[in-house]
């Protein structure tokens, strides 16, 4: 290296600075200014997150080339919202498809396998007139798009279900309730996918499901780790987000994200990029409306989910 001239080594770290910097670029950065590294940043600033409405659970296709999301402004009910990469570029988000004008949709997951788009929806089936409740409705992937809404009537919770995602085995993970129980009371419940069907509802164990308001968990595609949010002695604000590790099929505690992550203010609803980079999550705050109601408002943030990762991971093997 001594017979190299200093101006071409430094050329060549630049080259080969700026050739990583390249590679890590994915469809999602092209929504913001600057890609997050340890530090939260607003994901899609006036453009998927707006700041004056409460912006939440966001999906992405496995290309990442399609995005959904949830959508609430002052006063009104939640809607999904969906953009799309065209030509290099983002469009401008717009309701989807599947949102009902007199009914809520909301909190989208697309499969890891792209073939199916899970929402919550509150819509009555088929004709009928009252609503079923709170359940789980999904879309088909088409050749030329998605198919109409079809309402996923089994696996059955034991009251509503929220939030589903699904690993790349099927199994389903969700938030529900036991009968006559208290919302602060409700968790995290999963049914595994077998012989081409899903078994019973089973309720997760005190490794997850212990605190207040423990919902909105993401599964791993592999089943790894499981993110999720709730109120513990160990949070750091109303809500914060939490991993367990599978280890050979046990859960580990849950670990709280850390103040990188979780602050005063309300951290909730967890996805992760399909290429495992990035940790996406909803941080809002609660508002008193023009009528008196309370209304939340609130962004979708986005983090280097490696480095947060690897970082518990080492505190736990230190400890």
């Amino acid at each position: 290296m001594k017979n190299i001239p200093t101006f071409v080594i430094f050329t060549l770290f630049a080259f080969l600075t700026a050739s990583c910097q390249e590679s890590e670029k994915s469809n999602l950065t092209l929504l913001s200014e600057e890609v997050p590294t340890d530090t939260p940043l607003i994901f899609g600033e006036g453009v998927i997150s707006m700041g004056d409405t409460m912006d939440f659970a966001i999906t992405f296709s496995p290309e990442m080339d399609e995005i959904y999301f949830t959508r609430r402004a002052p006063g009104e009910r939640n809607n999904i919202f969906t953009s799309k990469l065209v030509n290099g570029g983002w469009t401008v988000p717009k309701i989807a498809f599947l949102s009902s004008e007199e009914t809520w949709e909301f909190e989208p997951h697309i499969s890891p396998k792209g073939d199916r788009l899970y929402f919550g929806s509150s819509r009555p089936i088929n004709d009928s007139i009252k609503s079923p409740g709170l359940i789980q409705w999904y879309s088909q992937k088409k050749d030329n798009g998605w198919s109409e809404p079809i309402p996923m009537l089994k696996p059955k919770a034991p009251t509503y279900m929220m939030y589903l995602t699904s690993s790349e085995s099927g199994n389903l993970y969700f938030t529900s309730e036991e009968e006559g129980g208290n919302p602060e009371d409700g968790g995290i419940y999963y049914s595994n996918f077998e012989d081409g069907d899903y078994g019973d509802i089973q309720r997760m164990r005190e490794e997850i499901n212990s605190g207040k308001m423990i919902a909105h968990s993401y599964i791993a595609l592999d089943e790894s780790y499981m993110i999720f949010d709730g109120e513990k002695p160990s949070g750091f604000g109303d809500s914060d987000l939490y991993i367990s590790f599978n280890k050979d099929g046990i859960w580990t505690k849950a670990y709280n994200l850390g103040q990188s992550i979780n602050t005063a203010q309300t951290e909730m609803a967890p996805s992760v990029s399909p290429d495992g980079k990035y940790l996406f999550f909803h941080r809002g705050f609660e508002i008193q409306g023009e009528n008196g109601d309370s209304e939340w408002l609130g962004n979708i943030y986005w983090v280097d989910f490696r480095t947060v990762k690897e970082t518990i991971e080492r505190n736990i093997s230190s400890n």
